[in-house]
């Protein structure tokens, strides 16, 4: 194959940027200095902008970053594993994640910044907790409506679902859950976070009887990663408590100097 010319792949960059005035008149500026400086401009402007948008879209929300995480803390935790999953090697292959723990121990902020990175990738995401999630497809009074909600969450290519297990769920979320998985099985990945095991969910959704497949499903090319530990919002507020009370008991500056 015979190498483009540099104006052959200028001129390709005007098309993908769809500059279609600058390519009417291309003859006439081809030789102008700017043109390399201009695209450029172009590229730029153009990526902070979709970045800009992919990341309000994504409603990821505030989150400690990953160097913030007390690595210690927890009693069980497969750091390289998480580690791996950072290089988001698991979403060209549409594999899941299930991040499994109890209260506090990170799973969310893990979530949280999986989807950061995802986004910073060039990867579509949507960060959602579950009660939100099953609740507004619950909603929708007519089939159109259902319709458009689930292409809005099958759409991205990474969906993070949020504090699953917290709660039960009739059969009606079980169903629709099921549904935005099985919409979504091998096309675009899913996180989840949860307290419960797997062999708690059918207290999750009682009655249901499409839980079993829809684990079945969910687990098909996917990550499961067990955190164990006491939870760390706790350890940060006795430390802040241990901390207030350490100054209450301590003499001020102005004691010391009166006495």
């Amino acid at each position: 194959m015979t190498p483009k010319t540099p104006e052959q792949q200028m001129i390709e960059r005007a098309k993908a940027l769809r500059l279609h005035g600058i390519l009417a008149h291309w003859e006439e500026i081809e030789d102008k200095e700017w043109i390399e400086q201009m695209l450029c401009w172009e590229e730029q402007e153009r990526t902070r902008r979709s970045l800009e948008r992919r990341l309000s879209e994504a409603h990821i929300g505030r989150f400690k970053p990953m160097s913030e995480f007390d690595w210690s803390w927890p009693t069980s935790c497969d750091r390289g594993a998480i580690n791996a999953l950072m290089s988001l090697e698991f979403i060209p292959e549409a594999g899941n994640v299930v991040l499994l723990g109890s209260n506090g121990v990170g799973k969310t902020m893990i979530a949280r910044n999986i989807a950061y990175q995802a986004v910073i990738a060039g990867y579509t995401a949507l960060f959602v907790n579950a009660s939100t999630i099953l609740a507004e497809l619950a909603s929708q009074d007519s089939e159109r409506l259902l319709q458009q909600r689930f292409n809005r969450f099958t759409r991205p290519r990474l969906l993070v679902i949020d504090e699953l297990g917290y709660l039960s769920y009739s059969t009606r979320y079980a169903d629709l859950l099921f549904e935005l998985v099985s919409r979504r099985y091998e096309k675009n990945s899913i996180i989840i976070t949860t307290n419960r095991p797997f062999s708690e969910w059918g207290e999750v959704f009682p009655s249901a009887a499409c839980v079993v497949s829809l684990i079945d499903r969910l687990l098909h090319n996917a990550e499961v990663l067990a955190i164990d530990g006491e939870s760390y919002r706790y350890k940060e507020a006795q430390e802040r408590r241990n901390t207030r009370e350490a100054k209450r008991k301590s003499p001020s500056k102005k004691a010391k100097a009166e006495s």
